[in-house]
């Protein structure tokens, strides 16, 4: 029976080789050999760098995109879209397994290590608690890619992924459970919490975790968990540090840029170029948006005859993994379930004047206040929707609430997505099937 880690030091191996600095060489009894505070800090941007782009697959899966069946790159997603995931095409590119526990892998590397190495200092505790929150972000990508979505009732017995904490090429990579895989994520985040000491990183090293990024990300773990009141307080410390939003009647700019007032971390992009140059807008985002009264509208969108292309993502400057507008839906969504329905309605109607004409927000601003809870809890998903349209979030977000149905349709191929559908749970990819039969 062959062990995952036969699997993992295939891309140990490869780090190795293809890298040109010398302490990310890899000895034979497989250590990495980084010493310093520099040389560990140079470590863990490989693993920021090393991040992978599998928001923009999931991207193909919802109910955002239609696939232009005249683009040559179009045959590498084409299954993915059509959900075809135990026997598609060899062409077909597969989710970022590997590539999300390569980064676990660099994070381990200064947790383990340079926790003994590195003399203490302020410097050396931001970087480890860095560290622990990107293994906890990566970790719950993971999850919520190959595991099934957060259930408090079943959550202890649902299948998750592999925890890899340490460096050893010789353990043998079990999934755990769906609560087993959140519980050490939530411990990575406590860790992270007592160390990191920069409140808000300056643009240009906006990739790294800071507090308010941290903040951010357990919102949004908290948030998938159910835990309404954890997520909400998270927000709120969040938004303590930066609580900016975009005004677009006054600047009618992208929200996502890296450099703008919103951004709490530039790591992903959620819409790459070539996904990008092989896809519309569906018909289903386009009728999600109000084409007078939306001012995100012409900046999402730009008309193609009668189809829309999509004007985000695409390049470096739109990377955004958490930014301001999504503390703002959480907290409302989170006030709502919390039964506070007259502050949850304050917060929507706070972010959407942001977003909308003067006209407009004011016939949105009564309608608003008259809707019950139902209603209001639906607006704030479909604000979800457009806010975070081909950002990554519509996959998870699909996962975690209603699980529709969705039919694409590609040449001659219809394929159907029912609700409550396994396949809202991505499977393991061949490659990783094969390595470790533990899967």
């Amino acid at each position: 029976m062959k062990k995952f880690s036969k699997y993992i030091t295939l891309f140990v191996a490869a780090i190795a080789l293809s890298s040109c600095d010398d302490y990310l060489d890899i000895t034979p009894v497989g250590k990495v050999i980084p010493e310093s505070l520099e040389e560990f800090r140079a470590v863990l941007t490989k693993g920021y760098a090393s991040y992978p782009e599998h928001k923009s697959l999931s991207t193909v899966r919802t109910d955002e995109l239609l696939m232009n069946e005249d683009n040559s790159e179009v045959s590498i997603y084409k299954d993915i879209y059509l959900w075809k995931d135990a026997n598609p095409d060899k062409s077909t590119l597969e989710f970022h397994y590997q590539d999300l526990y390569n980064v676990i892998f660099y994070t381990n590397v200064v947790i383990n290590e340079a926790s003994k190495k590195v003399e203490a200092s302020e410097e050396k505790n931001q970087l480890l608690g860095e560290a622990y929150a990107l293994r906890a972000m990566a970790n719950f990508d993971l999850v919520n890619l190959f595991g099934k979505p957060y259930n408090p009732s079943t959550a202890a017995t649902d299948k998750g992924v592999p925890l890899a904490l340490e460096i050893d090429l010789e353990q043998v990579f079990v999934p755990q459970s769906v609560e087993a895989v959140y519980n050490q994520i939530i411990s990575d985040t406590k860790e992270a919490e007592k160390l990191i000491n920069i409140s808000k990183q300056p643009t240009g090293l906006n990739y790294r975790f800071s507090k308010v990024a941290l903040f951010s990300l357990e919102s949004r773990i908290y948030l998938y968990q159910q835990q309404w009141q954890k997520s909400l307080d998270a927000a709120n410390k969040a938004l303590e540090i930066n609580n900016t939003l975009i005004d677009l009647k006054a600047t009618p700019v992208l929200a996502t840029k890296f450099d703008g007032k919103e951004s709490i971390l530039a790591l992903e992009d959620g819409y790459i170029v070539g996904i990008q140059r092989a896809s519309f807008a569906s018909t289903d985002l386009i009728a999600a948006y109000n084409k007078t009264a939306d001012l995100r509208f012409p900046l999402y969108f730009s008309a193609s005859g009668s189809r829309f292309r999509i004007l985000k993502g695409g390049n470096d400057n739109q990377k955004s993994s958490f930014r301001t507008s999504e503390l703002y839906l959480t907290k409302a969504e989170t006030l709502l379930k919390l039964n506070n329905s007259n502050d949850a309605k304050a917060t929507v109607l706070n972010f959407i004047k942001n977003r909308y004409s003067a006209v407009g927000y004011t016939q949105l601003e009564g309608e608003v206040n008259a809707m019950n809870a139902t209603d209001l809890t639906n607006f704030i998903y479909e604000e979800r929707h457009r806010e975070f349209a081909v950002e990554g979030h519509r996959w998870f977000d699909l996962r975690r609430t209603t699980q529709k149905q969705i039919v694409h349709k590609f040449l001659s191929t219809e394929s159907t997505l029912i609700q409550n559908d396994p396949r809202y749970t991505i499977i393991y990819p061949a490659n990783a099937r094969l390595n470790n039969p533990n899967l």
